[in-house]
């Protein structure tokens, strides 16, 4: 089941309760719902990690954290998937949104420059802006429903699939256990 290969890579809630820096939050990570993993549970997380991830927005962790904590949702994995936004990655997504962004607009993109800088950021800012934030919020929805909708029917899948290769090895079993002769 998918359950098994998640929770192969999962931390466990008592090593986390027992770290000093994330003692103020024990009560949240001592939560059995939030470490649950169930289709609905992982689905919804996968949806919160990524709409998290995909905003340029500060503390995208503790966004997902809360957002896994009010739809009842995995928290590890809700939080583990806003680092889909690394500092390898965010300049690479963040401009693809804005690129999404200026399309939805009409506008035009401005090219990106050879070389980044705060400086040209903040002159930039006010054209960026509008783009950026529609863009991502955009791509953080539409990426967050399909993740969900993706693992739902990739969970029943296997779940289904497993169900089905169990009912070959009990007819092969009752197949093999007919054929013998009776024990005296």
């Amino acid at each position: 089941m998918p359950r098994r290969l998640l929770q192969r890579y999962m931390p466990h809630p008592e090593t986390l309760q027992r770290n000093r820096s994330l003692r103020f939050m024990s009560h949240l990570i001592g939560n059995a719902t939030l470490w649950m993993l169930t289709r609905r549970s992982v689905g919804n997380a996968f949806m919160v990690g990524l709409f998290c991830a995909l905003l340029p927005m500060p503390f995208q962790m503790v966004v997902a954290a809360a957002g896994a904590w009010l739809l009842r949702c995995n928290l590890p994995l809700s939080v583990g998937l806003v680092w889909l936004t690394n500092p390898l990655t965010m300049p690479l997504i963040f401009y693809g949104n804005y690129r999404l962004g200026a399309w939805l607009l009409n506008t035009p993109a401005r090219p990106a420059p050879d070389q980044f800088s705060t400086h040209w950021i903040a002159a930039k800012m006010a054209e960026i802006l509008p783009p950026l934030l529609l863009g991502s919020l955009v791509a953080a929805v539409v990426t967050g429903v399909v993740a969900n909708v993706a693992i739902r029917l990739i969970w029943r899948w296997h779940v289904a699939r497993s169900w089905r290769r169990r009912q070959r090895r009990r007819r092969r079993a009752r197949t093999a256990h007919a054929g013998r002769p009776p024990s005296a």
